[in-house]
């Protein structure tokens, strides 16, 4: 039973305690570049002005990720935030696992090594191709592939998911040439090595939340049964859709490499596939149409006898997939198992695209509900548009439940996401990307009132940056101009802190704001709501951001 203790001097929050997480919203200088200072936020200016805020780090070592010049994610972030913890996230543990031989070691990789040895069959790798570090490292596919010719694998292909988003927009060739020639110094007589398919992450296979199976669908197409438009190579492809479409990489179309008019790779019975991200939330539904013989989202056509896993579990709780490399991060303690066993009842809002993240991930990657009496969660479900055409997204009807909750008094601690500044600032539309965060800005205004008539207090933070800085920077944050005086779009988060303030027109005189000296990060936002709700945090929690008189 994890039950929290009262605080000798209690804050007595009389209303409720709001957490807000303005998705993608990070501290940046005032650019042309950073839609969050460009766009009319009349709220967030008030509050940055009236009300104590801090700074939170919300990339690198302080949401666990191997160095400080990993950035952020949604998914770390919210881990950070619902445990008030930091722990080893899956690139680490996948770089460990790999350094330390424990992947090649693993009943798993076995399997999948003698599956393709016994059957003289294929061993496919499929993922998304870049060194982004948020879902995926080409690093981990390259030492997979050396392991594989050195246990005698003789035929592997590489399906490539082009990224865009976590690098930049117009990268894919900077992966695609060197990982041509890398491949190149493997291939032999005895090891028979290609890229074999290959689309944008935004167009095929990497879905996430059941929000658009087409997706899947049209990743299954290209990468199972080689169904599609075909190419002597990836970077043939690439070359000819950008000159054809005008389209960033996140959006190119999906490709087959072909050879005399035959897909190169298909995927058959008694071949292997490991789907390389590290990342859960975009690596579910595939792991699903691979892994569950009664899938029904969409007619698979053929369903081939595989040995198919994941670089990590991807779902502890509905153990997706059967097959997994490296174990996942065990994530305990969290401020809902917590928050559920004293008694508290609980709110979790967000529409489909960031659903997860503050139910799943909020708990340590864990689905379901700690207490089913306790606990409530909304899926406000998302609009299947490009986000740029409609950037405010469902912020307002999320806001629309969210008051209706607040006013009914059957929650004292609620959670909120509103993904626009992620979701938008995604797409590299500078314009689009303010006006949601104008749209966001209007939301703000309601909930704080409702709050205030409630005698409650808002936490305001973020995750990670994103709309924050829209061009590529230099090294010192200035946006990069080319020498036509345009500027390149940025499409990925950013390593920017994160604001955190403390709305409270009630309480302010029973604690302090402890100073800012750089030492907080998304891990300290739980310690501070439990305090709010006048508890004291476990002990093995990182701080609260508030001291109590």
């Amino acid at each position: 039973m994890a039950k929290l203790n009262n605080l000798k001097n209690s804050i007595e929050v009389k209303g409720p305690v709001l957490t807000i997480v303005m998705d993608g919203v990070g501290i940046a200088p005032d650019s042309v570049g950073n839609a969050v200072k460009a766009a009319y936020t009349p709220t967030l200016d008030m509050l940055m002005a009236k009300y104590p805020w801090v700074k939170l780090k919300a990339h690198g070592t302080a949401v666990g990720l191997p160095g400080d010049d990993d950035m952020g994610n949604s998914e770390v972030g919210h881990n950070a935030l619902g445990s008030g913890q930091v722990f080893a996230q899956g690139a680490k543990l996948v770089s460990q696992s790999i350094e330390n031989g424990k992947m090649f070691a693993s009943d798993t990789w076995k399997s999948i090594i003698s599956n393709v040895k016994n059957n003289n069959s294929t061993l496919h790798f499929l993922g998304l191709f870049s060194d982004g570090n948020v879902h995926s490292h080409i690093d981990h596919l390259k030492a997979m592939m050396v392991r594989a010719k050195e246990e005698n694998v003789a035929k592997v292909r590489v399906h490539i998911l082009i990224d865009g988003r976590d690098v930049g927009e117009t990268s894919a060739l900077e992966y695609i040439e060197p990982f041509e020639e890398f491949m190149a110094s493997l291939r032999s007589d005895d090891f028979d090595v290609m890229i074999a398919s290959g689309g944008g992450r935004m167009v095929i296979t990497m879905d996430r939340y059941e929000a658009n199976w087409k997706m899947v669908e049209n990743g299954w197409k290209t990468h199972v049964l080689g169904e599609g438009r075909q190419f002597a190579s990836a970077k043939e492809a690439v070359e000819t859709y950008r000159a054809e479409l005008k389209v960033i990489d996140q959006d190119l179309p999906p490709f087959v490499i072909a050879k005399d008019g035959c897909p190169v790779g298909t995927i058959n019975d008694g071949d292997s596939v490991i789907f390389y991200n590290f990342r859960g939330d975009r690596s579910i539904e595939i792991s699903k149409a691979f892994d569950d013989a009664d899938f029904d989202k969409f007619d698979r056509v053929r369903y081939p006898k595989v040995v198919y896993a994941g670089m990590l579990e991807y779902d502890g709780d509905l153990h997706i997939p059967s097959n997994y490399l490296v174990n996942p991060p065990e994530i305990t303690n969290t401020m809902g198992e917590y928050l559920s066993d004293t008694g508290i009842s609980q709110l979790a809002i967000s529409e489909t695209q960031k659903y997860g993240h503050v139910t799943y991930f909020w708990n340590g990657n864990k689905s379901g509900k700690f207490n089913d009496e306790l606990e409530t969660y909304i899926e406000v479900p998302s609009d299947v548009v490009p986000f740029e055409q409609r950037p405010w997204m469902k912020c307002a009807e999320i806001t629309d439940k969210l008051i209706e909750c607040l006013k009914s008094g059957e929650y004292q601690c609620l959670r909120v996401n509103f993904p626009n500044g992620d979701m938008v600032g995604h797409t590299g539309n500078l314009l689009a990307t303010r006006c949601s965060m104008e749209a966001l800005d209007l939301q703000l205004k309601r909930l704080l009132d409702v709050v205030d008539s409630l005698g409650g207090v808002a936490i305001i933070t973020a995750d990670h940056g994103n709309a924050d800085e829209m061009y590529e920077v230099d090294k010192k944050g200035a946006p990069k101009q080319g020498k036509d005086g345009s500027y390149k779009a940025k499409t990925s988060h950013t390593l920017n802190p994160v604001p955190c303030i403390i709305y409270d027109n009630f309480y302010g005189d029973k604690y302090e704001v402890k100073a800012d000296n750089g030492q907080f990060g998304l891990s300290n936002v739980a310690a501070t709501v439990v305090n709010m709700l006048g508890y004291e945090a476990p002990s093995m929690w990182d701080e609260s951001i508030i001291e109590i008189k």
